[in-house]
């Protein structure tokens, strides 16, 4: 396997550690080539790796409304025979109300336009599309966020969300290398209250509860998260590629990580597949 990875962020990092573990050779983008990737605007390098890789995946979230790998990149991916994947968000969704949806549910009638439009792109070139919810893991998870002072908690009643284990990702991914196109919801199995996640979290790093806020005090980006409300399905990825995530709710994924790491300060907000960097 030769896997090439537009995006080198803190998801496909552990994308790319298991395709490693798995024999594969990977290369991955970022904005500046640093770390001995590749630079994203390399066109001489990368069009040779894509030309010559197996697989290919990208992480690299819309901006100024367009794909940024399908607008340099396109014609060359195109011409490729690799393995497409995609690394998309729940939020091509929209607002469901609280409802469950699946990958049968209409997209692109939410806030994240672009992000739907380019989901659908990947589609069409028969990409395997991983839709993702709010994404925790080492040094990114609520325990972070609390222990650094910057959680809060709103009050949004019956607001719920569904969330994803980094390490669940990479699995899911792995799994997908020999799984049929479509797009899969790759999200835990109990999509839970902000609130109660976050109380969680203080409760097994042994400190009082965040602070409530309004939404009125929350950033434009931030209200526009809380407007929306749903329950992610994964029975797809469990049907078709035979994968069940080692972490099925929030409360085993905050244990493992507070059992196995200390919690730090983050420099970056959690991961949300939008933070992943070219």
């Amino acid at each position: 396997m030769r896997l090439l990875i537009f995006g080198l962020g803190y998801s496909a990092r552990f994308v790319a550690e298991h395709a490693r573990a798995d024999g594969a050779a990977v290369a991955g983008t970022t904005r500046d080539g640093r770390d001995g990737t590749l630079r994203f605007d390399d066109h001489r390098a990368l069009e040779h790796e894509i030309a010559g890789a197996t697989h290919i995946l990208s992480s690299v979230p819309p901006a100024d409304g367009v794909d940024p790998v399908l607008n340099a990149y396109g014609e060359w991916i195109d011409h490729s025979r690799a393995w497409l994947g995609y690394l998309s968000s729940t939020g091509v969704y929209g607002d469901a109300g609280g409802a469950w949806v699946d990958e049968s549910a209409p997209t692109g009638g939410g806030r994240r336009v672009a992000r739907a439009e380019a989901d659908a792109a990947w589609l069409a070139r028969g990409a395997r599309v991983f839709r993702l919810p709010g994404i925790y893991g080492p040094g990114r998870s609520p325990l972070d966020r609390v222990v650094s002072g910057r959680a809060h908690r709103v009050d949004s009643p019956g607001q719920v969300f569904s969330r994803i284990h980094v390490a669940d990702i990479a699995a899911g991914v792995r799994a997908g290398f020999d799984a049929p196109a479509g797009a899969y919801n790759l999200s835990d199995d109990e999509p839970a209250p902000q609130n109660a996640v976050m109380e969680y979290a203080a409760q097994l790093l042994g400190i009082d509860p965040p602070r409530f806020v309004s939404l009125d005090d929350l950033s434009p980006m931030a209200r526009g998260f809380y407007a929306e409300n749903r329950r992610v399905a994964n029975g797809k990825a469990k049907r078709v590629l035979g994968w069940r995530p080692a972490y099925p709710t929030y409360r085993l994924g905050l244990r493992a990580l507070n059992a196995t790491t200390s919690p730090v300060t983050a420099s970056t907000p959690p991961d949300k597949a939008k933070a992943d960097q070219r």
